[in-house]
């Protein structure tokens, strides 16, 4: 689950519906619905793939002890809520000995930053987190502003 929210930028309300049939594994991508209901497809990268792959053929089975709809599912076999999917990132989290507050919108935060930083277009970047405006999405660029702004003092002569 938090290897697709990290290659994906999903919203932890779009993971916990996801359902079977909207993730394609082959061609590498998810069909999320997103607020208002609106339907857009977000490429899958390759370890998330495995992973998910590995999950519906080993893990799934497992948890499932009634007919469900949704792809991620509890131990008790239900569909994830958003505050379990936040517990548990947590206490991977906590587990892992990571002292900052993580959540998932973290997660779509670096997701959005990253690629941001690697030199995707800023439309790109919105179609892929679902933004219906792109002055929401031009937020990350801050941060990547902000991560120049730190090489730069870091590594200029007369910084």
């Amino acid at each position: 689950m938090l290897e697709v929210l990290y290659a994906t930028g999903l919203r932890v309300s779009e993971l916990i519906q996801l359902r079977p049939g909207d993730i394609n594994l082959d061609d590498g991508y998810v069909i999320c619905r997103g607020k208002g209901g609106k339907e857009r497809v977000v490429p899958l990268g390759k370890t998330a793939a495995a992973l998910t792959r590995r999950y519906l053929e080993e893990g799934r089975p497992r948890f499932q002890k009634k007919p469900a709809e949704t792809v991620f599912l509890t131990r008790l076999g239900d569909p994830f809520t958003r505050q379990g999917v936040w517990k548990m990132l947590r206490d991977y989290a906590r587990k892992a000995g990571l002292g900052a507050r993580i959540s998932p919108h973290i997660l779509r935060h670096s997701f959005a930053t990253h690629l941001l930083e690697r030199g995707a277009d800023l439309r790109s970047v919105q179609l892929m987190l679902g933004h219906s405006q792109i002055t929401t999405t031009q937020i990350y660029t801050h941060v990547s502003r902000e991560r120049l702004r730190q090489v730069y003092e870091k590594f200029h002569p007369r910084a």
